[in-house]
């Protein structure tokens, strides 16, 4: 299990954190994050009496919660509460803290932004757009990307429709469908551009783009003939048509002489883009 260590600066106050390659997953300190929130002279103590409340209230976060070892001031290792991003959201709603009310706020206005999209998938539509703008995203990547959700959604209803389960079933498939067409699983894709929690489509070039939506779409248009019964039969389909869109890839590449699955993520395209602004 590799795992990957980080400070996080908060108000010139650091949280200890450490990434988990194989759950893709980021752990910070519990006890650096309460000493943040609320100045607590102890919050080894202030962690203790937290924790005795929540467990009283049947809270599963202290139940789920899980230790890794985390370097200290001394300069040696300790085991450490930590808890991932979700943990860590319903630590903070317990803090009566000040300085938590503004991600209590924030947690709030997100979650009733998801109702919204939930009652008008309209609004989460351009909520998107405005997001991918703000990042500073190319309209036409944007058009693209957006194109490239619909298509998505359209394999994963015919997933859906032939009995395959969400979750582990579809990540396998999507696997499948990404080593045929572009030569990486999902996970060694993002090893290559340097991701981390970030979304593999949302750091892919146009190319990178078109060709795993070729992918996906074909695979959603062969599953529609065959018909296949439950994951087995979808596995070999998914790689049929990730296959072909690999075909594809490799006759770009002959013609064109240089790879198509680029090491450029979000941050190295938009960077480009900035520069390129700047030269006019």
């Amino acid at each position: 299990m590799e795992k990957k260590t980080s400070i996080k600066l908060f108000e010139e106050k650091k949280v200890r954190s450490l990434w988990n390659d194989e759950e893709e997953k980021w752990y910070f300190s519990i006890v650096d994050t309460i000493g943040v929130l609320t100045d607590s002279p102890n919050p080894n103590n202030y962690w203790k009496v937290l924790k005795h409340r929540l467990t009283k209230e049947g809270s599963q976060l202290v139940t789920n919660c899980n230790q890794l070892k985390m370097q200290s001031t001394d300069g040696k290792f300790y085991k450490t509460d930590v808890a991932d991003t979700e943990q860590l959201f319903r630590l903070i709603q317990s803090i009566p803290s000040p300085k938590a009310e503004p991600f209590k706020l924030w947690i709030a206005k997100v979650a009733r932004e998801r109702i919204d999209e939930i009652e008008d998938p309209e609004i989460g539509i351009d909520r998107l757009m405005e997001t991918y703008l703000k990042k500073g995203y190319s309209k036409e990547w944007i058009n693209q990307r957006l194109k490239s959700i619909e298509v998505r959604k359209e394999l994963t209803d015919e997933w859906e429709n032939r009995g395959v389960k969400k979750g582990q079933e579809y990540a396998i498939l999507t696997d499948e469908i990404t080593k045929a067409w572009s030569g990486f699983s999902v996970k060694q894709y993002k090893n290559y551009k340097e991701l981390k929690k970030e979304n593999l489509r949302d750091n892919m070039t146009n190319l990178e783009l078109v060709l795993n939506m070729l992918a996906e779409a074909t695979t959603a248009e062969i599953s529609k003939e065959k018909k296949p019964k439950g994951f087995k039969q979808s596995k070999i389909i998914a790689k049929q048509g990730g296959t072909i869109a690999g075909n594809t890839r490799k006759e770009i590449e002959e013609k064109s002489g240089k790879s198509v699955v680029s090491r450029k993520s979000a941050k190295s395209l938009l960077a480009g883009k900035t520069k390129q602004i700047g030269n006019k």
